[in-house]
């Protein structure tokens, strides 16, 4: 097992000196910090890249391989940090974690911008439909449909996770071990996760009537009215594909709480000061 590990440490020192361009590469963690709203924005930014939709089953499989040549240390000599953190960002985004299964393209999340984009279409040309005033149409837009859409995010959420807030979840110390489950913390986890979904839609809906209120003053598009429908279809997409690395990332992915504020069996099955949850998503 030492001897393992010492190759596994050898070989990771080697793909940090090949490449500069790139943190260390670390097995499963997220390559960039997750403390700061920017680190777990980009993080979420690579999870969501649809460029993986088109990931061959060659290069899948030279993934999965790479991977399992880091964890065994039998890293073969000049891979990269980038390579590394390639190969696992492409088998994150097409494999079940617990199954190891390809996951169906449009439950992936590098799926939801190419899949949900028929949708965002639809939307713009429902918009273009509606006889109101450019005024009207704008206070419509921005403000009409948001307490709906958040409201059922809200719901939506709350149904799916109910069992959560009546067995708990599981939390963990700062080694990772299991301490126990609880119901305090499967609260906070759903009261974040509910925030997320309402901040969801806002993007969506705020953000393209706002922008298309001054690109439609511009003499570019007064001039050529039927760039009119292109331009407000890229801003929907522009928006449609930030909404969701805005939200997701506006709470860590693994939060922490203080085991004072948890049930007292959980503050007496442990010595550390604080303990993590998974948030969800």
């Amino acid at each position: 097992m030492a001897d393992t590990a010492t190759t596994a440490s050898a070989a990771a020192a080697s793909a940090a000196n090949a490449s500069t361009d790139a943190p260390p590469f670390q097995l499963g963690k997220p390559r960039f910090q997750q403390t700061s709203f920017f680190g777990r924005f980009r993080h979420f930014l690579d999870i969501i890249d649809p460029r993986t939709l088109f990931v061959t089953e060659r290069r899948l499989r030279e993934a999965v391989q790479l991977l399992e040549d880091y964890k065994h240390g039998t890293l073969r000599p000049g891979v990269t940090n980038e390579q590394l953190w390639s190969a696992q960002k492409i088998k994150q985004a097409i494999l079940h974690p617990d199954t190891n299964e390809k996951i169906f393209m449009p439950f992936r999340m590098s799926g939801y911008i190419p899949f949900g984009t028929p949708i965002v279409g639809l939307n713009v040309l429902v918009q273009k439909a509606n006889k109101f005033t450019p005024a009207t149409r704008l206070l419509v837009q921005r403000f009409v449909p948001f307490p709906a859409v958040a409201s059922a995010n809200i719901c939506n959420v709350v149904l799916m996770r109910y069992g959560e807030l009546e067995e708990g979840i599981d939390v963990l110390d700062g080694d990772g071990n299991l301490v126990g489950s609880s119901k305090i913390a499967a609260r906070h986890a759903l009261l974040e996760t509910a925030l997320t979904r309402v901040v969801l839609p806002m993007p969506i809906l705020v953000l393209p009537p706002i922008v298309m209120s001054m690109l439609e003053r511009t003499a570019l598009l007064q001039a050529r009215p039927r760039l009119l429908l292109p331009v407000q279809s890229l801003v929907c997409l522009a928006a449609f594909g930030l909404a969701l690395p805005l939200a997701i990332s506006l709470f860590p992915q693994m939060s922490e709480i203080e085991t004072s504020q948890l049930e007292p069996e959980i503050a007496r099955a442990t010595s550390s000061r604080t303990v993590v949850y998974n948030k969800g998503l």
